[in-house]
C-alpha cells in the first residue's frame, strides 16, 4: 500500500469503506467514478477524515457533488483528478445543502478546497481556495469554511478542541462549527488542541493558525501558521485586505505558469507560515514627526518574502511590495507626497553600498537606507565579499 509523507511521518493509506445506509433501507453504493466520501488518511488507527454530514450516505448528493467538480477548472483551466480527491464534508447547514471536496488539481500539482452549494437538483462550487501549504490539503487539521453568518472551520479527527479568537472553545458537530465572528480585514488566532495519536504521542496543546479575515477573496487560502505566535504580533493593527492587494505585501507577486504570469491564481507571494516583524529604524519627513519602519518577513510556496512597514505617529500605515530575499532588499514605499526607497542589506566590514549620484540620504546606518524613490529608474548596487548585487528602484512614469 502506498504510504504518504505527513509533516515529515508516514501514514499508511487504506480505502475507506464507503456501504451506505439509511433508515428506510439500502442506498446504492457509491458509482465507482464518483467522489470518494470521507479520505483514506490514516493516522496509525485513527482515519483523520471520515465521512461527515447527514448526507455523506447519499449517494445521490455524492453523485451531484461529483459533477459539479467535474465541471469546475481552476484559473489555469486545469481539472480535478476525481480519484484523488474526495468529499470531506456532506450535509445540511441551517437547512441548506453543503458540501466540502478536498480536491487534487494535478497540472500544477495543486490542492484546492471546494464548497459547495446545492443548486436546485444539483450543487455548483460557491468558494474555490488553493492551498499553499507544501503538501497536501488533507494533512492540514483545521480548514477554513465560508458562512453568510461567520466563519465556519472543519476540523480533523484529530483535533480535540478548537478555540476561537476570544480563547473559547468554538463549539461544533460532524467536525464543522458553529459561525465564528472574525473580522473582515483583521488577522485573528485559532487555535487547535490535537489528541495523542500515533504521529503525535503526547499530543499537542497548541497548533497555532491565523486567519487573516472574511474579505479575503478566492483562490487565495486564509489560514497562516503561526507555530511561535510571532504572526499575530506581526499583523497587529495592520489591515489584512490592504496587504492582500495587488500592490500589497502579500498579494504583489504575480505567479508564473510557464512564462507568463498568472495574475487570476495565487500570488507567489501569498503567505503560508513564519510571520514575523522587527524595527528597523525611524525616518523623519520634512522635520515632521519620525516614522516607524519595520520590515515584515514570512514564508511562501516560493520561499521567504519580505516587505516594509511604514509606521506614521498620525495618518495611515503604509506598505511596499513584496520583495523575495535577496542580499541587498529594495523596497518602494508609496509615503503620501513623498515616496521612498528603503534599501536593507546585512552589513559586515566587506560590503559597501553605492548609490546614484546626488542621492539624499534620508537614513543611513550600517544596513539602512532610506532616500526618496528617484523619478526614473536608477540602479543600486551593493560590493560583497564575493560578488557585487544590483538592483533597480524608481519610476519612469512618476
Amino acid at each position: 500500500m502506498a504510504a504518504v509523507r505527513w509533516r515529515g511521518l508516514t501514514a499508511t493509506g487504506l480505502s475507506a469503506l464507503l456501504v451506505t445506509v439509511t433508515a428506510c433501507g439500502p442506498v446504492a453504493e457509491r458509482r465507482p467514478q464518483d467522489l470518494r466520501v470521507g479520505y483514506d488518511s490514516l493516522d496509525g488507527s485513527l482515519t483523520v477524515w471520515p465521512p461527515r454530514g447527514s448526507l455523506a450516505e447519499d449517494a445521490t448528493a455524492t453523485a451531484a457533488v461529483t459533477r459539479a467538480v467535474r465541471d469546475w477548472r481552476s484559473p489555469a483551466d486545469d481539472r480535478v483528478h476525481v480519484p484523488s480527491s474526495g468529499i470531506l464534508f456532506s450535509g445540511r447547514v441551517d437547512g441548506a445543502p453543503l458540501a466540502l471536496v478536498a480536491a487534487s488539481v494535478p497540472g500544477q500539482a495543486a490542492s484546492w478546497l471546494l464548497q459547495l452549494a446545492g443548486d436546485g437538483d444539483g450543487y455548483r462550487v460557491t468558494h474555490a481556495t488553493e492551498y499553499t501549504d507544501p503538501g497536501y490539503l488533507v494533512y492540514s487539521d483545521v480548514l477554513p469554511v465560508q458562512s453568510t453568518d461567520g466563519r465556519r472551520y472543519l476540523t480533523s479527527e484529530r483535533v480535540r478542541r478548537l478555540t476561537g479568537p476570544d480563547g473559547r472553545t468554538i463549539a461544533g458537530k460532524d467536525g464543522l462549527t458553529e459561525p465564528v465572528d472574525v473580522p473582515s480585514c483583521r488577522a485573528v488566532p485559532v487555535t487547535a488542541t490535537l489528541r495523542s495519536t500515533t504521529s503525535l504521542p503526547r499530543g499537542r496543546s497548541a497548533d497555532r493558525l491565523l486567519d487573516l479575515g472574511t474579505g479575503i477573496t478566492d483562490p487565495r487560502y486564509p489560514l497562516v501558521r503561526d507555530d511561535s505566535g510571532s504572526g499575530r504580533r506581526a499583523l497587529t493593527d495592520l489591515d489584512t485586505c490592504l496587504l492582500s492587494a495587488t500592490e500589497g505585501p502579500f498579494g504583489s507577486i504575480a505567479r508564473r505558469i510557464g512564462d507568463r504570469d498568472a495574475p487570476d491564481s495565487v500570488p507567489a507571494s501569498w503567505p503560508k507560515a513564519k510571520l514575523a516583524i522587527r524595527t528597523l529604524g525611524e525616518v523623519a519627513l520634512g522635520g515632521g514627526e519620525p516614522a516607524e519602519l519595520e520590515q515584515l518577513t514570512w514564508e511562501t510556496a516560493d520561499g521567504t518574502m519580505t516587505a516594509v512597514v511604514y509606521r506614521p505617529v498620525d495618518g495611515p500605515v503604509v506598505l511596499s511590495p513584496a520583495d523575495r530575499t535577496n542580499p541587498l532588499q529594495v523596497y518602494e514605499l508609496p509615503v503620501p507626497e513623498q515616496p521612498l526607497v528603503v534599501l536593507s542589506w546585512r552589513s559586515t566590514k566587506d560590503t559597501t553600498l553605492s548609490v546614484p549620484p546626488d542621492t539624499t540620504r534620508l537614513v543611513d546606518r550600517p544596513g539602512l537606507v532610506v532616500a526618496p524613490l528617484p523619478e526614473r529608474r536608477e540602479t543600486f548596487s551593493l560590493a560583497a565579499e564575493d560578488k557585487t548585487h544590483y538592483r533597480t528602484a524608481g519610476s519612469p512614469h512618476r
